[in-house]
């Protein structure tokens, strides 16, 4: 994942919410280096993540946000 120099605050939520995302569907995310995971795990984790930001973007969108 690219490095945002531009928002920190922005990079720091999306890595607390990738954390957030691992932990509930049971991958063990460290700090760091994570290169013992899956392509698998690491794509389960992505994938939630969009899953739940098209979620909550398309809540916003009816609510009319």
């Amino acid at each position: 994942m690219a490095k945002s120099k531009s928002n920190p605050q922005a990079r720091a939520a999306l890595d607390k919410f990738k954390y957030e995302v691992a932990n509930e569907i049971g991958v063990n995310l460290k700090q760091g280096y994570n290169g013992d995971l899956t392509s698998k795990q690491a794509g389960q984790i992505g994938g939630e993540m969009v899953k739940k930001l098209v979620a909550k973007a398309a809540n916003q969108m009816q609510q009319g946000q």
